[in-house]
């Protein structure tokens, strides 16, 4: 069955993570968690499912590849599916990093806005930002740890995902390295060739508002590293300030990617890592803070061992 995990069902779930893990240092820290956590516990994510874009080497030629995995369904399909034809089509290629705005976001796609689309791309409406209920029968409703989210009724995981939850339905949220759409005033809702990703504070006043398909994995030093743009909203002012990018491609389709895996958001071990990440008691921590933003509870995610 399908699940939604709400942050106060964390607690509970916690009784059953193995007393010898527990009890290997009085308050093990969150990373000491994901470290032990069983192999079985670990959920493979298909090539497939992975966005590589490799950017033009940098000033010392060292590569420069970032990795992102894509929204599963059913959230953002409209716009995963465009952006699985942007990418068989190697539409991105000779396009650029355009945009970077201090502790908001990275921006990528055609610069001079002129270049052609493929043919075939979905077009979607506002309402698509969110999912209805009817198509998440399974999943709960309620605030996580007992208090209000800022931005939504509750917040919780699913199926490796941090998601917020409204009267409306659900919807992926801006996190830190979450991928979301470019676009104009509405009605306009971006057709996925312009994309961004979170290089500061997590933005969730975006949420709702613009689309999420997916997050950075791997390589987002690449991207937040980057010089700030000083033009309006951080885009480059001058041609050559662009990144170049030289191919994105899926990851059934890249060259030399390697196999990435989340830990399980239904796992034992995670909901001990989450409620470690909310009430920190190993050496450093005095204060427990006892709670966490769902941003504040990332996802552990590695490649996985060969």
């Amino acid at each position: 069955m399908k699940r939604y995990l709400p942050l106060f069902a964390i607690a509970a779930i916690c009784a059953a993570f193995p007393v010898a893990a527990q009890e290997a240092k009085t308050y093990p820290a969150p990373s000491e968690i994901v470290a032990v956590a069983r192999a079985d516990e670990w959920v493979t994510i298909a090539p497939s499912d992975l966005l590589v874009m490799d950017l033009a080497p940098d000033s010392k030629g060292n590569p420069r590849r970032v990795v992102i995995q894509l929204m599963p369904a059913p959230f953002s399909q409209g716009w995963v599916g465009n952006i699985r034809k942007l990418a068989a089509a190697h539409w991105w290629d000779g396009t650029s990093i355009n945009r970077v705005q201090d502790n908001y976001v990275v921006q990528w796609g055609d610069a001079t806005e002129k270049k052609a689309l493929p043919q075939g791309l979905a077009t979607m409406g506002a309402t698509d930002y969110v999912t209805p209920d009817w198509l998440a029968k399974d999943w709960i409703f309620a605030r996580a740890d007992g208090r209000p989210d800022a931005y939504a009724a509750a917040h919780g995981f699913y199926i490796g995902w941090p998601l917020a939850q409204g009267r409306e339905g659900l919807w992926p949220v801006h996190c830190y390295g979450m991928v979301g759409v470019g676009r104009n005033l509405s009605p306009d809702t971006g057709t996925g060739a312009e994309l961004y990703t979170v290089i500061g504070h997590a933005p969730r006043h975006l949420d709702r508002n613009i689309a999420v398909v997916g997050r950075v994995i791997e390589g987002i030093e690449q991207l937040s590293s980057l010089p700030r743009g000083t033009g309006a909203l951080g885009f480059y002012e001058k041609e050559n300030e662009r990144v170049p990018i030289l191919s994105a491609r899926l990851g059934n389709e890249a060259k030399d990617v390697p196999v990435f895996e989340h830990l399980s958001t239904d796992s034992a071990s995670f909901a001990a890592y989450a409620d470690a990440r909310a009430n920190r008691r190993d050496p450093f921590f005095n204060v427990p803070a006892g709670g966490a933003d769902i941003c504040n509870i990332p996802v552990p995610i590695r490649r996985k061992a060969k």
